[in-house]
C-alpha cells in the first residue's frame, strides 16, 4: 500500500508541500464536474429559489430527481448499483459547487447524498445495497437520517426508541419518535436507530410506506426554510429483519462513522456558501456609491473583503488537503471485496480529527463571512429581497448539525489522546521532548524574508507551543482531563489554528514552485496575514490554558519560554490586506 500521512500527524511532523493535494491540481474531469454542477444550479435552482423557500409542492423532489438524472446524487455510490464511485476530491468539489444553490436545497441534497445514503453504502449487505442504492442514485428514492430524539441530541446513544423482535422472528417492532429530521416530509427511506431488548443500540432501514410510520408538522425554522424538517413517529412499525443494518448492538459504529462522513462533506458545503456570500458582497460594494465613490474603495470595506478571501482560501486549502489524504488511503482498497464498505469506513476514520477540524473552522468562518456580507450591504443586508439576508440565516445551522462545534472540539482532543494511548500517534512523546527543550528553544527566523520562511517557522513554533500545553494538561489532570472541557476547548482551538495555518502555507509553497504570477503573490500575501493573526490567537489560547494547569515558578517558567518562542516581528497586515482586496475587487469574486 502507498505510504500515507497518519491522521493528526500534522501536529508532530513536518509535512512537505508534495504530501498535500491543492485545488490547483484539479484534473480535467474534476473541472468538468464543477462546471456541470454550476450550470445546473444557475440554470435550474437559483431561478426558483423563492419557490423553494415557500415549499412549492413537488418542487424540491423534482429538482432532486433532476440532479439524480445528471448523476449528481450518485457520487459516492458504487458503479454496480448505478453510482459513479467518484474519488473524494471530486465528491467534495460537487458538494462545494452545489452549495451555490442556497441553504435549503443544499440541506436536502446534502442529507440525501450524505447521511441519507452513506449508511447503506458503507454498512449495507449486498441485498440491502441492491434494493436501495440504485433508487438513491437516481433520486427515485429520497433518503433521510433519523437519529436525534428530544432527549438524545449530542448524546445520541441515549435514544428511547425501542425495537422488539416479533414472536415469529420475521420483524422488529419499532416504537419511538425522532426529532428535527431533515427531508422527513419528502423522504421515502429512513436510516434510524432503536434499542433492541432495551439496551442494544442498533441501526435499521425503514421505508416510509411501512404501516405505523408517520411525520409531524413542519418545523418553522430560522433558516433553510425550504427544506423539510419534521419529527418522525414510529408506532408499532414492523421492520423486516432483513432491514437490520450492520449488527445488533453495533449501531453506534454506523452512527458515529456516518456522522463523521457527514462532517467530511460539510466543510465543502460551507466553502461553497461562503464563496457565494463573498461574491454578493463584492458585487454590491463595487456598485454602492457613498461620499462620491464606491464603498469598495474604502479601507475598512477592503479589510472585510480581504478577510473574506483569506478565510475562504484557508477553508479551501484544508478541505481539499483532507480530500487528497482520504483518496490516498482509499485508493488501494479492492472495490469488489466483500467488506469493501467497512474498509472504506475505516480508511475515512483515519482523518476523523481533520474532519472535525474542518467542520468547526469552515462553519465558523462561513458564519463570519455571511455576517460581514450583511454588514457590507448595510441596511439592505437586513432586507429579505437581498440574498445575503437568507444566507446569513441559513449559515447558522452549520455550527449545530453533524455534531455541535462544542462536541467536535471535545472529539478532537478525545481522538488525539486515544491515539496517543494506543500508540497510533506519539503525541505525548513529542510533548515530553518539547518540555525537555523548553529552556533552549528559540525561533530560528524572526522577520519576513518574502519567501514564507518566517511563516514556516511560526507554524513549527505553533506546533511546539500546542504540544507543550497538551503535555502540561495531561500531566496535571491525567485520566480526569476529559472533565476539563474549557481546557480541552482551548487546546482544540490551538490544534485548529495549526492545521489551518499549515494547509494554507503548504498550498502557497506548492504554488511557488510554478512560474510567479499575480495569483501566487496573492496566495502568499494571504498566508502571511493569516499566520500573523492566527499565531497571536494561538499564543492567547496558550496563556489561558497554562494558567489553568500551572502556578508559581512553573507557570512563570512556561510563560517566559512562551514569550521567547513568540518573538516574531509582525508583518504589515494593513498593506497586505489592501493588496488582497484590490485583487479580489478587480476580479469581482473569490480569486482562485
Amino acid at each position: 500500500m502507498e505510504e500515507f500521512v497518519k491522521g493528526g500527524a500534522f501536529l508532530i511532523e513536518s509535512i512537505s508541500p508534495q504530501q498535500v493535494f491543492t485545488p490547483e491540481e484539479f484534473n480535467e474531469e474534476q473541472l468538468l464536474i464543477g462546471k456541470a454542477v454550476t450550470e445546473f444550479v444557475v440554470g435550474e435552482i437559483q431561478p426558483v429559489s423563492e419557490d423553494i423557500e415557500e415549499k412549492k409542492e413537488g418542487l424540491l423532489v423534482g429538482l432532486l430527481k433532476k440532479a439524480g438524472e445528471l448523476g449528481f446524487l450518485a457520487a459516492d455510490i458504487p458503479e454496480e448499483y448505478g453510482g459513479q464511485d467518484l474519488d473524494k476530491v471530486s465528491s467534495l468539489l460537487l458538494w462545494e459547487k452545489m452549495a451555490q444553490a442556497g441553504g435549503s436545497f443544499m440541506a436536502s441534497f446534502g442529507t440525501h447524498t450524505g447521511i441519507g445514503s452513506l449508511p447503506i453504502i458503507f454498512f449495507g449487505n449486498p441485498d440491502q445495497k441492491r434494493r436501495y442504492l440504485p433508487g438513491l442514485a437516481s433520486g427515485q428514492i429520497i433518503g433521510a437520517y433519523a437519529l436525534t430524539e428530544s432527549e438524545a441530541g449530542s448524546d445520541a446513544l441515549n435514544a428511547k426508541t425501542t425495537a422488539t423482535l416479533s414472536p415469529d422472528g420475521k420483524y422488529y417492532i419499532l416504537n419511538g419518535q425522532k426529532q428535527f429530521i431533515t427531508n422527513a416530509g419528502i423522504a421515502d427511506l429512513f436510516t434510524t436507530y432503536a434499542k433492541v431488548d432495551g439496551n442494544k443500540f442498533t441501526a435499521f432501514i425503514v421505508e416510509r410506506n411501512y404501516d405505523g410510520v408517520s411525520v409531524d408538522e413542519e418545523e418553522n425554522k430560522m433558516g433553510v426554510k425550504g427544506s423539510s424538517t419534521r419529527s418522525v413517529i414510529f408506532s408499532d412499525v414492523k421492520v423486516p429483519v432483513e432491514n437490520l443494518l450492520g449488527e445488533i448492538g453495533r449501531g453506534h459504529i454506523v452512527a458515529l462513522n456516518v456522522l463523521n462522513m457527514g462532517r467530511f462533506g460539510l466543510g465543502a458545503g460551507n466553502l461553497g456558501g461562503a464563496k457565494r456570500a463573498m461574491q454578493e458582497a463584492v458585487t454590491y460594494a463595487k456598485k454602492r456609491v457613498q461620499f462620491g465613490k464606491p464603498i469598495a474603495e474604502f479601507g475598512l470595506i477592503k479589510h472585510k473583503i480581504a478577510e473574506m478571501a483569506i478565510q475562504s482560501f484557508m477553508m479551501e486549502s484544508m478541505v481539499y488537503r483532507t480530500g487528497g489524504l482520504t483518496d490516498r488511503i482509499l485508493g488501494p482498497i479492492d472495490r469488489h471485496a466483500e467488506d469493501v464498505g467497512m474498509q472504506m469506513a475505516n480508511g475515512i476514520e483515519e482523518y476523523n480529527i481533520e474532519d472535525s477540524i474542518n467542520k468547526i473552522f469552515c462553519s465558523e468562518m462561513t458564519g463570519n463571512i455571511v455576517d460581514e456580507a450583511v454588514q457590507i450591504h448595510g441596511g439592505y443586508g437586513y432586507i429579505h429581497d437581498y440574498p445575503v439576508e437568507r444566507g446569513y440565516r441559513d449559515a447558522r445551522i452549520n455550527r449545530i448539525w453533524e455534531g455541535t462545534n462544542e462536541i467536535n472540539r471535545l472529539l478532537i482532543m478525545d481522538m488525539l489522546t486515544k491515539r496517543a494511548m494506543k500508540g497510533r500517534l506519539p503525541v505525548l512523546a513529542a510533548a515530553q521532548k518539547v518540555a525537555g527543550e523548553l529552556l533552549t528553544l528559540r525561533p530560528k527566523v524572526e522577520s519576513d524574508d518574502g519567501k514564507l520562511t518566517l511563516q514556516q517557522e511560526m507554524i513549527e513554533i505553533s506546533k511546539k507551543i500546542t504540544l507543550l500545553v497538551t503535555g502540561a494538561a495531561v500531566q496535571k489532570y491525567m485520566m480526569k482531563l476529559a472533565e476539563e472541557q474549557e481546557l480541552l476547548g482551548l487546546i482544540s482551538d490551538m490544534v485548529i489554528q495549526v492545521f489551518a495555518m499549515e494547509s494554507g502555507l503548504l498550498r502557497a509553497m506548492k504554488t511557488m514552485g510554478r512560474p510567479i504570477d499575480e495569483r501566487g503573490q496573492i496566495q502568499r500575501a494571504m498566508v502571511k496575514v493569516f499566520v500573523n493573526d492566527a499565531f497571536e490567537r494561538l499564543e492567547g489560547f496558550a496563556k489561558k490554558a497554562l494558567a489553568a494547569v500551572a502556578e508559581g515558578d512553573t507557570i512563570r517558567t512556561q510563560l517566559s519560554a512562551l514569550k521567547k518562542l513568540s518573538r516574531f516581528t509582525p508583518v504589515n497586515t494593513i498593506a497586505l490586506r489592501r493588496e488582497i482586496a484590490d485583487h479580489v475587487i478587480k476580479v469581482g469574486r473569490y480569486p482562485f
